[in-house]
């Protein structure tokens, strides 16, 4: 805080500098205000951006006379003369649809117009930004073409494009300002949490395809850049205030809050500093969804198995002689945490020009904290966490090298499934539990004459509360009362006390907190000669990276100390324009090494040919791959979740990962065996069985059912991706982006559950003493199930188009829509069991309608979202995601005299609430009305 208190005082401080200061306003010719518009002095660095009302303040040494240039997206640029220091400038830019004229810099590496890129590419601009319907410009990117959220939670949401994506999307990558700001532990973006502010976002660029060729290993389905105003152009202190509300069945309604300010300062033509702070506060989407995980009916009633997908403790469950199968009561999720989610997010930054020309040296920090909700193989409440970035750039016209840092600690984090188990066993220990059940299960129906259903009431009664029936109350078997206690009430002081002692306590059979200090450490370079090298435009660039994982052993295998490993590749690429400038070739190809793999060459070809007198019809063509290295948990993750236990398949990790598990007194009576036996990761990956061909033999007890399974370690998956695509403004105000994809995935990671036996050699060969003690384990459930990381040996292919079309149709009134389709396709037979996790909508339909000048200041937007219905699957749960549809509008007036806007909007307007992730909460309603002064 006092660094910022520090910085701040700088901008306020009365410091002069003796610059001419050139003041004006940029409109179109219906004298309405162009927010966004760039002013700059033509051959020096100075620059202005205009505000919301289309006023500007231009700073610059240079001295009249001189030329500017203002430009605007979807406005024909102009130049105009300045004399003196005390002109008054007035510009109007004349209407232009150059929508895919927008300058983009993501698909190449080097600027180019939207309608010359090599692949498909959305861009939000500064007015798309404004006029989101979405209360963050992040929601926001949901009403984009080809973009799905899967959202955990109300401020966690993640991005997925062409499928294959779950929460922890580590198939998508997310750059702020160039800096990957994924977990370094766990290899995916945490949405917004550590990103940019609403007032501080210049545009967004998304790429919704494979991208390796240029930015490397994780950019397989999809990259998404967000670049920050600079504090050369964007001057002044502007700030925001947002007050809603959030209207949710299960949470009702609830505040909601957020509050920027943003502080920039050009104080010379060569340094500039800019500082930014947000804080966010609502109420959770609570999950509160209870159908049943092993079948049969809603909740112990009538379903003594009864294991609730937002209800955890249930989880542990056993079978009980003459009872059947039978599970702890659990606690609601809602129970387990606050359901608070609070974001705090700041950055710093100073940027030097030391010389005349375009070089800028930056120095930036970015820090974000506060607490959410995540959803893996559990459900995690990230409480407090902190996550911070450091980086050091130097860029240029054709160049910019930089180095970054990025480090997390996971503060109060914990395992809410972990948390009910470790709850209830401070009641009362799994044993004495089900002890007290199975009493009290058998004796009732045998002295009260009871039926099933009747009796595990009692039994449930008894186990839970120590409370039985008058009938039994005398009998001898219940004259000793259980040392337990009875199960804690949630809101009871006892309940919050050992809640408290639990989630503070990394030991995960006691307690429920996972601890992560991980950090990724990453630099990047690029060089463009298009300026030394006349018959083409060449670039050359490269990475290196090394993640450190320190988890103290809760997560990773690094029971003995942090885990490291690094990564590096290199890229070159050249683009040639033949053809009197009508076809542009564009080829690339890039080298990437994983210290635990073997390299990677990801090449990409492209054609663009401008067809037409004035080059307006676009079609393209592009051959590109993409490859994803196993994450850091897929390598090595070392997680005992209790039913079963995560070992990621590094080749070291196998021996790292050690466990103890008790043998059953009928296994100790076998030759050989003691009371506990040894576990490494071997027994997951080299002494198998497949989970299928264990329940048919338990159905059966033919032993000839059982399959071995054989996993190999894995390695990185590839995909090769094959585009087309048109795009063209006709009748000079219809826009149309067509686009198709078709791409075929080899190795393809994949999880997969099997089940070891405690003792003996997985095999077929039944004359074999050492596989025939095998069967015994596996008969008398002395068995360890496994989940592990592998790559499918199936081949797997997903394709899709979509179809965009926009027009003015009355006046200022602007209309759009598109349509996407998505499809994945393979053979379940080549491998049994792989689970896709495709997750994403066959059909999706978006519709949008809006106009910023209604009348003078006064401007709305409105969108409308509709996908059919589709299947979800992860390790946390599956099961169909219902159709829906979802409606956002918003309004705004502009207040030129105070240098504000007001705006007011709702997102799922008269909808109901709809689902996107199984197991997470349902998305309700959401009002907002937002304040900003941009002065």
């Amino acid at each position: 805080m006092k660094v910022y208190l520090l910085i701040l005082s700088l901008f306020f401080c009365g410091i002069s500098f003796a610059q001419n200061t050139i003041t004006g306003s940029v409109t179109d010719s219906k004298n309405e205000s162009i927010p966004g518009a760039n002013i700059i002095v033509v051959g020096d660095q100075s620059g202005a951006s205009a505000d919301f009302d289309g006023s500007f303040t231009l700073k610059t040494d240079v001295k009249p006379p001189f030329t500017i240039k203002v430009s605007a997206v979807g406005y024909q640029s102009k130049t105009i003369n300045v004399t003196s220091a005390s002109q008054k400038i007035s510009v109007v830019l004349s209407d232009e649809e150059n929508k895919l004229d927008e300058i983009v810099v993501s698909a190449s590496r080097t600027p180019e117009r939207v309608i010359e890129s090599p692949v498909t590419i959305e861009r939000m601009g500064i007015q798309e930004i404004r006029n989101t319907t979405a209360p963050t410009f992040y929601d926001g990117l949901e009403n984009l073409k080809e973009v799905h959220f899967n959202t955990s939670s109300i401020s966690f949401k993640s991005i997925n494009t062409r499928g294959f994506a779950s929460v922890a999307n580590t198939r998508f990558m997310q750059l702020v300002d160039g800096m990957d700001n994924s977990s370094p532990a766990l290899n995916f973006v945490l949405g917004n949490l550590i990103g940019v502010s609403d007032i501080d976002v210049a545009n967004v660029e998304l790429l919704p395809g494979a991208s390796s060729a240029l930015y490397g290993a994780n950019a397989f389905n999809g990259i998404l850049f967000m670049n920050s105003k600079s504090p050369f152009t964007n001057e002044g202190i502007s700030t925001y205030f947002k007050y809603g509300q959030t209207n949710q069945d299960a949470a009702g309604t609830n505040d909601y809050v957020d509050f920027g300010l943003r502080a920039a300062k050009a104080f010379t033509k060569h340094f500039a500093m800019k500082a930014n702070f947000t804080f966010t506060r609502a109420t959770e989407w609570i999950a509160a969804d209870q159908r049943s995980m092993t079948g049969g009916s809603v909740g112990h009633a009538n379903n003594q198995n009864y294991d609730g997908l937002n209800l955890y403790g249930d989880e542990v469950t056993t079978f009980i002689s003459n009872v059947g199968q039978v599970s702890r009561t659990g606690y609601r999720e809602q129970d387990l945490t606050d359901n608070k989610v609070k974001n705090i997010k700041g950055d710093f930054s100073f940027h030097f020009k030391p010389w005349a020309n375009d070089t800028e040296i930056i120095a930036q920090y970015k820090v974000g904290l506060g607490s959410t909700i995540y959803q893996g193989a559990n459900r995690y409440a990230l409480k407090d966490f902190i996550m911070q970035q450091g980086k050091i750039e130097v860029k240029g016209k054709n160049f910019f090298a930089r180095v970054y840092a990025t480090t997390e600690d996971a503060g109060n984090s914990y395992d809410m499934r972990f948390a009910a188990w470790n709850v209830n066993r401070a009641a009362k220990s799994d044993t004495e539990w089900f002890t007290n059940y199975a009493t009290a299960y058998q004796l009732s129906g045998a002295v009260m004459g009871t039926n099933a259903t009747e009796s595990a009431a009692i039994a449930r009664n008894y186990a839970d509360y120590n409370k039985l029936p008058a009938a039994l109350v005398p009998l001898p078997q219940f004259a000793t009362a259980p040392t337990g206690k009875p199960r804690f009430e949630p809101g009871s002081a006892q309940f919050n006390q050992a809640l408290a002692k639990v989630v503070a306590n990394p030991d995960l059979t006691q307690g429920a907190k996972f601890i992560d200090q991980s950090k990724l450490y990453h630099s990047d370079v690029n060089y463009n000669f298009k300026d030394m090298v006349d018959f083409a435009e060449i670039q050359v660039g490269g990475s290196w990276r090394k993640y450190i994982m320190n988890s103290d052993g809760t997560i990773f295998t690094d029971y003995d100390g942090p885990i490291d490993y690094k990564e590096y590749g290199a890229y070159t690429q050249l683009t040639k324009k033949l053809l009197d400038d009508r076809l542009k070739f564009t080829g690339s190809v890039r080298y990437d090494k994983s210290q635990n793999f073997d390299g990677n060459l990801s090449p990409r070809l492209s054609l663009v040919y401008s067809a037409g007198e004035s080059k307006r019809h676009n079609f393209r063509v592009s051959y590109q791959t993409g490859f994803r290295n196993p994450t850091t948990q897929d390598q090595y993750i070392g997680l005992d979740l209790g039913p079963f236990a995560l070992i990621g398949s590094a080749e070291e990790n196998l021996d790292r990962f050690q466990e103890t598990q008790p043998v059953s007194p009928a296994g100790q009576a076998l030759p050989g065996n003691g009371a506990t036996v040894n576990l490494s990761g071997r027994n997951a990956y080299e002494n198998a069985y497949t989970v299928a061909s264990v329940q048919a033999f338990g159905a059966s007890g033919n032993t000839a059912d059982l399959q071995v399974a054989n996993i190999g370690l894995v390695k990185p998956e590839e995909v090769q991706a094959f585009e087309v695509g048109y795009r063209s403004v006709v009748q000079n105000d219809l826009s149309i982006d067509i686009n198709a994809y078709y791409n075929i995935y080899n190795d393809f990671m994949n999880t997969a559950r099997v089940i070891s036996p405690y003792y003996g050699t997985a095999g077929t060969d039944s004359t074999d003493p050492a596989v025939q003690l095998s069967y015994a384990a596996l008969a008398l459930g002395d068995r360890r199930v496994y989940q592990v990381y592998t790559n499918t040996t199936a081949e797997i292919s997903s394709l899709g188009f979509g179809v965009g079309l926009s027009k003015k149709v009355y006046k200022d009134f602007e209309l759009g829509v598109n349509y996407n389709y998505a499809q994945f396709d393979f053979d379940q037979s080549e491998d049994p069991s792989f689970i896709a996790g495709f997750n994403t909508p066959k059909h999706r339909i978006k519709g949008s309608i809006g106009n910023s000048n209604v009348t003078k200041n006064l401007g709305f937007n409105l969108n409308v979202r509709w996908n059919t219905e589709y299947l979800w699957q992860s390790s946390f749960g599956d099961g169909m995601i219902p159709e829906n549809t979802v409606l956002d509008a918003q309004v705004n007036y502009a207040f030129p005299k105070l240098k504000s806007v007001l705006k007011v909007g709702a997102t799922n307007l008269f909808g109901k609430d709809y689902l996107q992730v199984i197991g997470a909460g349902a998305i309700g309603q959401q009002w907002f009305a937002s304040w900003t002064i941009n002065p």
